[in-house]
């Protein structure tokens, strides 16, 4: 306005678009879900509990967008109600498409897969009908920062890691591959393209894979980890593998480059197990919640039986004294029973296909385990 251009306008209320808008989006939501009787989980904030056995009712939010799930559907039927009358708001029914997420449900189970958005990403990257790899990455691979191959544009590289690692939310096979991968998005080389496309192609081979979720009755929650041992050539740290099941369903995947150098198998296994109790322990806590039961105590796998013994050792030695105390908190854990640990043959680790690129029989036998399979032939069935 003419003659007032040093002056600012004083928002009543948050406009859509600016940086105030989702904070007072999720204020209203909050304050509306908790007029409703409902209560914000103490283990995730993004979830919001009502009713107790049967009648639970859970509201998980992401946004603007809500997932309701609940043992009665005359309760989710009152509370779709109850929402309308608050906000204008749009009922897409049973769960079908989420945030990119394909899923499908039967009496058997669920699965999830992000078929479309991976066929999206081959077109991006140019590459569809290529000819497929059966895994992500060469066996063995090692690559470099430090590498002297020509440099590529690095936009593009950070364009397609970035895409696949919304895939990796479906497709725990991926995990390993693309978090390698992503520790070279600074400088990235022709090496490193190339195994980009190496990963795009596996995933032109794999297209219509995803994660299935059988229906079971009193699952419990078990965990596996795993490490390499200074596997990355720059840094000289070892990268941690993490899964959790609930029952015979993979819930939740981490692999991760540890924050510190191992100077031993011993000690990397053992940063990773503390890892993996932290995660174990909130999804107890979460579960636990879900269900309106106890706590109960995890069961968490793993391959180093060295690592189990310094884990129930109270002492510290010339072995574990220079260790980071924080990774210290498994001890406390199986003292107080919290986490149960169990010796697995390696054969048997599931957490192995996170922590290094494994040959095509060994890698698909594991994909199998974990339960990555063609959805289509699920759905089909």
């Amino acid at each position: 306005m003419k003659g007032q251009e040093t002056k600012v306008l004083h928002l009543i209320k948050a406009l859509y678009g600016l940086r105030q808008a989702p904070r007072a989006w999720y204020s209203k939501l909050d304050e509306s879900l908790i007029k409703l009787g409902f209560r914000r989980s103490t283990s995730e904030h993004a979830v919001y509990l009502r009713g107790v056995g049967a009648r639970r009712l859970i509201v998980g939010v992401y946004v603007d967008d809500l997932v309701i799930t609940g043992g009665d559907p005359r309760d989710i039927s009152t509370f779709k109600e109850e929402m309308k009358a608050t906000f204008k708001m749009s009922d897409l029914g049973l769960l079908r498409y989420y945030l990119g997420l394909e899923v499908k449900q039967s009496e058997s189970g669920i699965t999830i897969c992000q078929s479309s958005y991976a066929a999206k990403i081959l077109e991006g990257a140019g590459l569809t009908g290529c000819n497929p790899s059966h895994t992500p990455m060469e066996s063995r691979l090692k690559l470099s920062k430090s590498s002297s191959a020509p440099a590529v544009d690095p936009t593009s590289y950070r364009s397609i890691v970035g895409s696949l690692r919304y895939l990796m939310n479906s497709r725990p096979d991926l995990a390993y591959s693309v978090g390698y991968l992503s520790r070279f998005m600074e400088s990235p080389t022709a090496e490193h393209m190339v195994a980009i496309k190496r990963v795009l192609r596996y995933i032109a081979g794999t297209l219509h894979y995803g994660c299935y979720y059988q229906r079971e009755k009193e699952a419990q929650l078990t965990g596996f980890s795993d490490s390499d041992l200074a596997g990355d050539l720059d840094t000289r740290k070892s990268t941690t593998g993490v899964l959790f099941f609930l029952g015979s369903s993979l819930i939740t995947w981490q692999s991760q480059k540890q924050r510190v150098v191992a100077l031993s198998s011993c000690e990397a296994e053992y940063i990773a197990a503390t890892t993996a109790a932290c995660q174990g322990i909130w999804l107890a806590r979460l579960l636990a919640e879900l269900k309106g039961e106890k706590v109960r105590s995890i069961t968490l796998k793993m391959d180093s039986e060295s690592a189990i013994q310094l884990s129930k050792n109270p002492v510290f030695h010339d072995r574990s004294k220079h260790i980071d105390v924080r990774y210290h908190f498994i001890r406390e854990c199986v003292e107080e029973n919290r986490v149960k640990l169990q010796s697995v043959r390696t054969a048997e680790e599931l957490a192995d296909i996170l922590t290094k690129a494994l040959g095509p029989q060994q890698f698909c036998e594991l994909r199998s385990k974990i339960g990555v399979i063609d959805v289509q032939t699920v759905n089909k069935a």
